[in-house]
């Protein structure tokens, strides 16, 4: 008989911390509502051998095509949602290949009320396709565990697009028959489509993970979607650019992945890390 999850919210967890195992095994071993932001960044259902350097990162090629895939996929929403505070949210990061498919698995185990986002992570990189325009996007769900519980914080970035504007010391306005239209002088609130440079192969964040993301990236997730002191886990961690933002951001985190090379990779540059920045706060006490 398989042994009953402890699902007290005071049991010990080990946390600050990365493992070499399965997604949906890790997440089974942790108890409820741990986590305040789940961030994935699953295989994509490319159907090719993701490498970087020469070397197989891992193999995202599925026998039984789709209908496998989303089969793999399936259990992990509901252990997901189950890790989530009340006040936390997961973020899916996909692309073309199934993201609507994907969609809907999570509209049924999240509900299709508690969906925020569908973020257009936008890129110009690679080659140019001569028969369909440029696939220069990726795309991130982000469902929240109860809508209206959860944390949000709007972000500002970039130039308002708007001709005429001044300056009343730091505080931009355009003058109106009306008097003067204050803008916000950190600038616009930032939308869902995200124009942030993809890892070029001379960047010098590169590390020889073939799925690398970049760290702006997930500091704007984190940043969005947590306070400091916060759990933030990725249970496909690929060379940990999540951990290490989380970190940067003072959160706490927790992070797991199936290739062993992915882990030691992670846990290098999280040493790294460690010597750079100061260490997470203590972790908060839970008021739900």
């Amino acid at each position: 008989m398989a042994r009953p999850r402890d699902t007290s919210r005071t049991a010990r967890l080990a946390i600050d911390r990365v493992v070499c195992r399965e997604a949906l095994a890790f997440a089974r071993s942790l108890p409820d509502a741990c986590c305040d932001l789940i961030y994935v960044d699953p295989p994509f259902f490319t159907g090719s051998l993701r490498t970087a350097r020469g070397r197989v990162g891992f193999a995202d090629r599925w026998t039984g095509g789709l209908k496998q895939y989303l089969a793999f996929l399936h259990p992990h929403w509901p252990e997901f949602r189950r890790l989530l505070a009340p006040h936390g949210s997961l973020w899916v990061h996909l692309d073309w290949h199934a993201a609507h498919y994907v969609k809907i698995q999570l509209d049924t185990v999240f509900g299709y009320d508690n969906f925020l986002n569908e973020i257009i992570w936008h890129y110009r990189t690679g080659g140019v396709s001569r028969r369909w325009f440029g696939r220069k996007h990726d795309t991130i769900l982000a469902y929240a565990r109860t809508l209206g519980r959860h944390r949000f914080d709007v972000l500002r970035g970039g130039r308002y697009r708007t001709d005429g504007l001044n300056l009343d010391g730091h505080r931009p306005y355009k003058s109106t028959r009306r008097g003067r239209l204050y803008f916000h002088p950190a600038g616009p609130a930032l939308t869902d489509v995200w124009d942030i440079p993809f890892l070029s192969t001379v960047s010098l964040e590169r590390c020889g993970w073939p799925t690398q993301k970049p760290l702006a990236l997930l500091e704007r997730i984190i940043s969005a979607a947590t306070r400091p002191g916060d759990l933030v886990a990725d249970f496909f961690c690929g060379s940990g650019t999540t951990l290490i933002a989380a970190r940067r951001l003072r959160r706490h985190w927790l992070g797991c992945d199936a290739a062993r090379r992915a882990v030691q990779l992670s846990t290098r540059r999280l040493r790294s890390a460690a010597s750079k920045s100061p260490p997470p706060l203590v972790r908060a006490r839970r008021h739900e």
